[in-house]
C-alpha cells in the first residue's frame, strides 16, 4: 500500500493524480475508487492506495483519504434493493386476484343453472343422471342423445334444434 498526495483533482470529471514519492510518475485516481468515504477528495488530500496496471497505465485501487471515515452504510437483514419489497404487496394482490376470478368462474360453471341439467329426482328411479353443459353447440347433428338436445334447448342461448318452438327438439333426426 502506498501513500501519496493528492496533486490534481478535478471535482466535475472526478479524476485526479496522487503523487507518491515511492513510484517514478503521479498515478491517475477515479471518484468509484473512493465512493466508500465520507466526503469527495479534495487537492492536497494523503491518499493510502494500492496500485494496478491498465492498458500500460497505472492507476489507485483500493484508496481511502487518510484522517476521513468512511461513510456507515446502513445493516439491514434483508439483501434486495430498496423498493423491492413494494413489489410484494402487487404480486399479492395480482395473485389473489386471478385465483378469485378463476374461483367465481368455476363457481358460476358449476352452480348455474345452464350449467347443471335440472331432473326431478323421483322415488323410483335409480339410474345415474347425466351432467350437461352450455358449451356453444347449437344443431341436432352436435348432441348425443334426446336428452341432451332438451337440456340445450332449454338452458342454453342460441341453439337452432327446435324449428318450430313446441320444446320437443331434433323431431326429424332419426338417432333419437
Amino acid at each position: 500500500m502506498y501513500r501519496g498526495k493528492l496533486v490534481n483533482w478535478n471535482d466535475d470529471k472526478g479524476f485526479g493524480f496522487i503523487s507518491a514519492a515511492e513510484l517514478s510518475s503521479n498515478t491517475f485516481i477515479h471518484i468509484s475508487t473512493l465512493k466508500h468515504m465520507s466526503r469527495s477528495p479534495k487537492q492536497g488530500d494523503y491518499i493510502y492506495f494500492e496500485v494496478e496496471r491498465h492498458e500500460g497505465k497505472t492507476r489507485a485501487t483500493n484508496a481511502r483519504i487518510e484522517g476521513v471515515a468512511a461513510k456507515k452504510f446502513k445493516t439491514s437483514k434483508s439483501t434486495n434493493k430498496p423498493g423491492a419489497n413494494k413489489l410484494v404487496p402487487v404480486l399479492v394482490v395480482g395473485v389473489m386476484s386471478v385465483l378469485l376470478f378463476n374461483y367465481l368462474d368455476f363457481t358460476e360453471q358449476v352452480g348455474s343453472p345452464r350449467a347443471i341439467q335440472q331432473i326431478p329426482d323421483t322415488a323410483v328411479d335409480t339410474t345415474p343422471r347425466q351432467t350437461f353443459k352450455c358449451d356453444g353447440r347449437q344443431y341436432c347433428s352436435q348432441m348425443r342423445s334426446r336428452e341432451e338436445a332438451v337440456f340445450f334447448i332449454r338452458n342454453c342461448p342460441n341453439t337452432k334444434m327446435d324449428g318450430d318452438n313446441d320444446g320437443n327438439p331434433c323431431e326429424s333426426d332419426s338417432r333419437f
